[in-house]
């Protein structure tokens, strides 16, 4: 007869949570994936039809890569996506044209604030059914997080002059890393609703 392991119910979501973790961090990729399509169909950011075409493709695709990093827990793939694309769409139109299209460390923060702002509100209506009044902490968090995001490709040399729409590698690997509460908290939601 083989010798049975029993693992104690706090080692079953190890396994569930560990894959959550993984999934979302390879989305980090993604991100400037996204971005740089946004901005090889509209071109620099530069005038508020730029941001708006920008931002509606690179939302659309970033969208897309979240919904699938959120894995089977998540919520509904097609509402996360049009959440992200109108989000991404309304906050770098608004916040483009806030910092008049600069490019310094100080307005892409800024910048950045706006459209992670924008895209959190966006995305808390998908996931209020989800998650509670959990969900109205995402905008503000991901404002900071996105600013941040900006700050840190700002801050390691990226020509942020070619005035892209989102940051680059380095700060999407700080802000996926940093947003990694949700797949989990969405993955533990799933777990107590089966």
């Amino acid at each position: 007869m083989r010798n049975l392991q029993i693992t104690p119910a706090t080692n079953r979501t190890q396994i569930p949570s560990r894959r959550a973790a993984t999934r979302w961090m390879a989305t980090f990729l993604g991100i400037p994936l996204a971005g740089y399509a946004g901005w090889l169909v509209s071109g620099p950011v530069d005038s508020a039809g730029a941001a708006l075409l920008s931002g509606a493709i690179t939302g659309a695709a970033l969208g897309a890569v979240q919904a699938w990093g959120l894995g089977r827990n998540r919520p509904s793939a097609a509402a996360w996506i049009a959440a992200t694309t109108l989000g991404l769409m309304a906050g770098l139109g608004i916040g483009a044209t806030m910092v008049d299209y600069d490019t310094s460390l100080t307005a892409l923060v800024v910048q950045g604030a706006i459209s992670g702002l924008a895209v959190g509100l966006a995305q808390a209506l998908v996931l209020l059914p989800r998650l509670g009044v959990v969900a109205l902490a995402w905008p503000p968090a991901l404002a900071a997080i996105w600013a941040a995001g900006w700050a840190v490709s700002t801050a390691i040399g990226v020509d942020v002059d070619q005035q892209f729409v989102i940051y680059g590698a380095s700060g999407a690997l700080v802000v996926t890393a940093l947003t990694l509460v949700l797949p989990l908290a969405l993955n533990r939601t799933g777990e107590d609703a089966s």
